[in-house]
């Protein structure tokens, strides 16, 4: 098993540095055709998002769009890939940040009651999606 690193996947979607490209695919094709099998974790999503976002300066429609082809890549094993399809589906339908959003949906998928916080606005979204 092989770890993504953030950095891998940036290179991948913004082809910035040829070799490091070139590098990433084929270590994605080595993925595809089974001879390896590659895995990430949720915060690596994140840390994608947060370099698009505040370095790259994607507007949220491109973030959405980039985080859903991430998250496309199926052999590449993430394990809360439904809830982060989710988030990122109700990011991208709402105001809400990417964290707010995931909270939210983690928060529903683990049967929450409640969700304590001191933001009304997302207490209320949580409240009328129970």
């Amino acid at each position: 098993m092989i770890f993504v690193d953030t950095n891998y996947f940036l290179r991948f979607l913004v082809r910035d540095i040829e070799e490091q490209y070139q590098e990433v695919r084929k270590l994605f094709e080595k993925g595809i055709s089974q001879k390896t099998k590659l895995f990430t974790s949720s915060i690596v999503l994140f840390e994608i998002y947060w370099v698009l976002f505040s370095f790259y300066q994607n507007e949220k429609k491109e973030l959405v769009t980039k985080l859903t082809e991430i998250l496309g890549l199926k052999f590449i094993k993430i394990k809360e890939r439904e809830i982060l399809e989710k988030a990122i589906k109700l990011y991208g339908q709402s105001n809400l940040c990417l964290e707010d959003a995931y909270n939210l949906v983690y928060s529903q998928k683990n049967k929450a009651l409640k969700f304590a916080t001191f933001d009304k606005k997302l207490s209320k979204i949580f409240e009328e999606n129970l």
